[in-house]
């Protein structure tokens, strides 16, 4: 008889890389509380039944920061499994949004040229160079 396992489904999850015309992203410290508290980060959020993934990242920009994002290019997707779960995170590259962001639940957060901030989220450090990349138009980083 064949073994089966049963493997559930990685949880859906959408980043929102807010970039400034000068290249410069926005990066958020995750709170205590939560798992990898004090890691950077960019911010989103899980997915809700019947959202599609740009509803989900207007949704969780709102609550996060306080903006509303315009737009989003879906740039990226990755899937990462950490200790705590395994997500599949679907990265959006936003260049207009509405408002200032405000720290809506007691986070750090900074704007970043050449990221300088530690420790970065694990599923977060691979791009990082991909994205300075697209930010430069370069091939050097």
């Amino acid at each position: 008889m064949a073994e089966t396992t049963t493997r559930k489904a990685p949880v859906e999850v959408v980043v929102g890389i807010l970039m400034k015309e000068d290249g410069d992203v926005l990066l958020g410290q995750r709170p205590d509380g939560k798992p990898y508290a004090g890691y950077w980060e960019f911010p989103g959020g899980k997915v809700e039944p019947g959202e599609s993934l740009f509803e989900a990242l207007r949704r969780e920009l709102i609550e996060e920061l306080g903006v509303e994002i315009l737009d989003g290019e879906p740039w990226c997707c990755v899937e990462h499994v950490y200790p705590h779960a395994h997500v599949r995170l679907h990265f959006f590259i936003c260049r207009q949004w509405r408002g200032e962001p405000q720290s809506l639940e007691g986070q750090a957060f900074a704007w970043q040229g050449h990221v300088a901030v530690e420790p970065l989220l694990p599923a977060t450090i691979p791009l990082i160079e991909w994205l300075n990349r697209l930010r430069w138009k370069t091939d050097q980083v």
